[in-house]
């Protein structure tokens, strides 16, 4: 199968087809479409109204996010502070690179057609992959930020510090740039403009290469598949550390006070578990699907040829994967009473500022 070309029945190019050639080949020639096509083309208008509504949503999302953190007025530690500013700026990095800058032209190549005669698109490789690597990784750094203050009481006052996760936070940004140079060179500077994770033209013929494949393959594995692992480790970890710890504490207490009142200490822990959930969650459900999706056209490439995976797969996991940018800090942050209550005061400063401005 070519992964580079997607035709129908009279070998039309996915490369030629944006959101007016899918209206138009759906409205003209429906009764000549296969029942996948129809489906592909489907998802392209949606994806014509969804790719611009999420970055109206996710742009103002994590910029709201990072100004109401960077505030420190949340109640939060600095080192969670930290993190979770972090993140919000690497999502938001994703958006513009991935969302606004790759996705949106090609669903619109028509109306972005110029883009192709722009001799960037190597160096715009390098920053998207950047980004996704930290916006990966920054969510592992933190989940291991939580499962040091959770269970490793030795290990907290020395690690948990705003110094330790900027230094943390620093290197992981400086591997991620460094790892992602080689793409300057397999890329060419042109845009393709076709909805596929290589989105340049090679600087060589480097689809069917060994080297290529084992390049793109080993790429994926160490993101998302390495922190998918260490995601779930951490997390499990740590479940286990609070489920005994607080077995323990309540056989205490009981033969204390001869009964077993609430624990505050046992309501928080309750709560920073509800959230290392959600947050873990969030990101490997809607991350798996391009992790499978690219793992297997990787493999497909080295000649395992045993499951066919439809394009159609591919454009929803690029859909999902774009979404966990737009979710994945406000999950945690919202929840907070105090960062919802500063989130009330900016959203309606404009508005108490008009009334004042008219008062006068």
């Amino acid at each position: 199968m070519d992964q580079n070309l997607r035709t129908i029945d009279w070998n039309i190019s996915a490369m030629d087809r944006g959101i007016t050639g899918a209206i138009y080949w759906l409205d003209q020639d429906s009764i000549r479409l296969t029942f996948a096509d129809r489906i592909y083309y489907i998802l392209q208008i949606i994806q014509g109204v969804y790719y611009p509504l999420l970055a109206l949503i996710g742009v103002p999302v994590n910029i709201i996010t990072i100004v109401i953190l960077a505030r420190r007025q949340c109640g939060l530690s600095n080192c969670v502070t930290t993190y979770l500013v972090s993140m919000a700026t690497a999502d938001l990095l994703v958006i513009i690179l991935d969302l606004i800058l790759r996705h949106i032209p090609i669903v619109y190549r028509e109306q972005f057609y110029f883009l192709r005669s722009f001799p960037v698109c190597n160096i715009h490789a390098i920053l998207l992959y950047a980004a996704t690597d930290c916006s990966v990784w920054f969510t592992v750094t933190f989940t291991f930020d939580r499962f040091v203050a959770i269970c490793g009481a030795k290990m907290k006052d020395k690690y948990c510090s705003e110094k330790t996760a900027r230094v943390v936070l620093g290197t992981v940004t400086a591997v991620s740039c460094v790892k992602n140079i080689i793409w300057y060179f397999i890329f060419g500077p042109l845009y393709w403009m076709a909805n596929e994770p290589a989105f340049c033209f090679l600087a060589f013929d480097a689809w069917q290469s060994p080297v290529w494949v084992s390049i793109e393959f080993l790429h994926y594995i160490l993101t998302p598949c390495v922190p998918f692992v260490l995601i779930l480790l951490l997390n499990a970890l740590t479940v286990q550390h609070i489920l005994v710890s607080s077995r323990a504490r309540r056989r205490l207490r009981a033969q204390s006070s001869g009964e077993s009142p609430k624990d505050p200490e046992m309501e928080s822990r309750k709560k920073s578990i509800i959230l290392l959930f959600i947050i873990s969650a969030n990101f490997i459900l809607l991350w798996s699907l391009l992790m499978l999706f690219s793992i297997w056209s990787r493999m497909y490439e080295l000649g395992y040829e045993s499951i066919f995976l439809d394009d159609i797969v591919q454009e929803i996991a690029f859909m999902l994967q774009l979404l966990s940018c737009c979710t994945n800090t406000a999950i945690y942050a919202i929840t907070q009473t105090k960062f919802r209550e500063q989130l009330k005061k900016m959203l309606k400063y404009p508005f108490t500022t008009i009334l004042q401005f008219i008062k006068r």
